[in-house]
């Protein structure tokens, strides 16, 4: 299934760094904000996660909830929040079954070489359910929460 604007978001429920149930329907009526990344405590994919931490408050004002997710088990998700005090859910998607079903996870290019992996991207989904927009690649891990942020302010 691909993400396609517009759409209806595909269903999902994953755990987070403490075993928490989240599930898509919870967040019905909110913005939701889920991005894929590759791996915890890793260069990019902690400057994306601390760019979210620290956007924080301006994303709130958006009525707008954060879910990161990667293949990381719960146990690296919580050392991943604790070292960084990351103030948003990490969920754990180890058998790729959400990531795939987002775009998420398949083949991409890594240093040259076709890879199957995780594919950093981004989905926001309207209060209605519906993906707002869809970051298939994101570019700058570091650059891109506040590419998120002027989109919910409508500015992108």
């Amino acid at each position: 299934m691909a993400i396609e604007e517009g759409k209806k978001a595909p269903a999902f429920t994953l755990v987070d760094q403490d075993g928490k149930k989240h599930a898509l329907k919870d967040y019905a009526g909110k913005n939701v904000i889920l991005y894929f990344y590759p791996r915890d405590d890793t260069p990019g994919c902690t400057k994306e996660a601390c760019g979210f931490r620290d956007l924080q408050k301006q994303l709130k004002r958006h009525d707008t909830v954060v879910l990161g997710c990667s293949p990381d088990t719960e146990a690296k998700h919580q050392a991943f929040i604790k070292k960084y005090k990351l103030n948003f859910p990490l969920l754990s998607d180890p058998d790729k079954l959400v990531m795939t079903k987002y775009g998420a996870f398949g083949e991409k290019m890594m240093y040259g070489k076709k890879v199957e992996g995780v594919i950093r991207s981004t989905v926001w989904i309207g209060p209605d359910g519906k993906v707002k927009k869809h970051w298939a690649k994101v570019p700058k891990a570091d650059a891109h929460p506040g590419k998120v942020l002027e989109a919910l302010e409508g500015k992108d």
